[in-house]
């Protein structure tokens, strides 16, 4: 299947099939893909957090809203986290880089802005990586929904994750045949191509 075909049928799965599982070879194959994620200058500013133990995944699926049944439906829950202290992340992330890169770059056009642009900049790193980790779940056929309806705070302390916070979370499992949300029942809605694309 061409990616375009992919691109067509993936959705944002609303329910998952709880009889169906991801594979443990499937699981450590998402882990390698995600860490091998595209980021600005390979800043790298992320933790992925992956959650296969049902009692933690069961509290955070209570602090998830509208998305509880989904997470507890699913095999794997995957959250997605930025680094805080900016110090640490420059002394661990940016000191293994090439001296052009921070200095030719991060300094002048992010850290010379503040905290609050770098900070920005560090989350935009972890969304690139959300799309990279969606298009390589539906390539090995699994179904995934992003969600950042989420108590950030609640997910930090029940996964202790001391000097990183949580941004979303992506359930990951198999699509529920019933699902009113997959695009045979509820098609695909998109802007036309000339009102989203600019060809020069």
């Amino acid at each position: 299947m061409s990616f375009l075909d992919l691109a067509k049928s993936r959705y944002a799965t609303k329910k998952y099939d709880p009889t169906k599982n991801i594979s443990t070879e499937q699981i450590e194959e998402l882990k390698e893909i995600i860490r091998l994620s595209p980021s600005s200058i390979n800043s790298q500013p992320w933790k992925f957090t992956f959650v296969t133990n049902k009692d933690v995944k069961k509290q955070l699926a209570s602090q998830s809203y509208t998305n509880e049944n989904s997470i507890n439906d699913v095999e794997l829950l995957v959250v997605f986290s930025v680094m805080e202290n900016i110090e640490h992340f420059e002394k661990r992330n940016l000191s293994i880089l090439p001296d052009a890169w921070v200095k030719g770059f991060y300094e002048p056009m992010i850290k010379s802005n503040g905290n609050t642009a770098v900070e920005s900049w560090m989350k935009h790193q972890v969304y690139l990586s959300l799309g990279y980790f969606l298009s390589a779940c539906i390539s090995m056929g699994l179904d995934a929904t992003p969600m950042e309806g989420i108590n950030k705070k609640s997910y930090k302390e029940i996964l202790s994750q001391d000097g990183y916070q949580p941004l979303f979370a992506v359930t990951v499992g198999y699509a529920d045949k019933d699902d009113l949300a997959h695009p045979t029942i509820l098609p695909k809605s998109r802007f036309e191509l000339d009102e989203v694309i600019q060809s020069i």
